[in-house]
């Protein structure tokens, strides 16, 4: 078989900006350039504040396991959801943002046609097979001019992104390891979450799904 005739069953060249929406795009394999600094950086921050996973105030424990960087971190327990700027679990602050984190969050939002992003809060979540998020908005934060920037590593998942109703059809977005979503403006509200993970090792994460969301809390 001839290498053109080959070319003919490899997957179409993905966009650099593949949209969702008005204020929201998929970047395919924009934080690929950063991985070799971000991994690292994550063991850091996690040896000082570990992965754990969160009671909702409805008392369900997440599927995910999750911690933070920042000035501020999110956090849920019995009393609801909330920023503080303390590890509930250590009580000393939230360990620094890296800058390669914040520079890849402002750049991917740039991109998506939000300059001037400074994120405050990093949430970091770790997906092991089966884990889910179910469909929910980022509300918590102050501001909502601010967009959301979520970077995908390891493992392949279905990001599930809806209305602005909980009961609106969400469509199927599935990301890779590199993959960046960032959604704002007139979607910034919009329902997202992400289907059960499929148990597919990737190279350097194996059995794991890392996933950094870089918002504005203040």
């Amino acid at each position: 078989m001839s290498r053109m005739t080959l070319a003919l069953f490899d997957d179409p060249p993905r966009e650099a900006r593949e949209p969702l929406g008005p204020g929201a795009f998929v970047l395919p394999g924009f934080a690929l350039p950063f991985v070799d600094a971000l991994l690292p950086a994550i063991d850091a921050l996690t040896a000082r504040a570990p992965f754990r996973h969160l009671v909702t105030p409805g008392g369900f424990t997440m599927s995910v396991a999750l911690t933070n960087c920042g000035a501020l971190g999110w956090t849920s327990d019995r009393r609801g959801y909330r920023y503080s700027a303390t590890d509930p679990d250590s009580g000393l602050p939230w360990p620094p943002m890296p800058g390669t984190f914040a520079r890849l969050a402002r750049e991917a939002a740039a991109v998506a046609g939000f300059d001037g992003f400074v994120p405050d809060a990093c949430l970091v979540n770790r997906y092991a097979p089966g884990a889910r998020l179910s469909l929910h908005q980022d509300k918590d934060e102050h501001d909502y001019g601010a967009p959301i920037v979520s970077v995908s590593l390891g493992m392949p998942a279905v990001f599930l992104f809806g209305g602005l109703a909980r009961t609106d059809k969400a469509v199927r977005v599935p990301l890779a390891h590199g993959d960046v979503v960032v959604w704002g403006g007139e979607d910034r509200l919009r329902y997202h979450g992400v289907l059960p993970l499929k148990e597919e090792p990737h190279p350097l994460l194996g059995a794991l799904r890392i996933n950094l969301t870089f918002r504005k809390a203040a």
